[in-house]
């Protein structure tokens, strides 16, 4: 026998079916640190790690720009990463695109140096 969504039995399954399929969807939390001495600026570490990682032709250069994500400056990457996306793509967790896209993790030292770099307010 077939419900139809007007039958409160089919409702409560469109229900439960809708929860299941959002609740999939959660995205893992990020990763917070122990940046006790470590305490890294764009200047100092974050920029050669962006602009050989991420700020690279074809992908988030001031030219390119994927998905709108800009990292080949200060003022960009300090306004990205701000969002969870910077990190959560960083750290590899789901519901992020991972990144480098297409590449490997970056070691863990790098994101842990970037990691510290956002909680402490991604200094220059």
């Amino acid at each position: 026998m077939v419900h139809s969504i007007s039958n409160p039995t089919g409702i409560t399954l469109v229900a439960m079916y809708a929860f299941l399929l959002f609740a999939s969807c959660k995205k893992e939390d990020i990763d917070m640190v122990d940046c006790t001495g470590l305490t890294p600026t764009y200047t100092a570490s974050v920029k050669l790690i962006l602009d050989t990682s991420c700020a690279v032709v074809g992908c988030h250069d001031a030219i390119t720009s994927q998905n709108g994500i800009n990292l080949s400056t200060y003022a960009s990457a300090k306004a990205i990463s701000s969002e969870n996306r910077f990190l959560g793509a960083i750290q590899h967790k789901s519901g992020f695109e991972p990144m480098p896209f297409g590449g490997a993790k970056l070691p863990e030292a790098t994101i842990e140096i970037l990691t510290c770099w956002v909680q402490n307010g991604s200094p220059e």
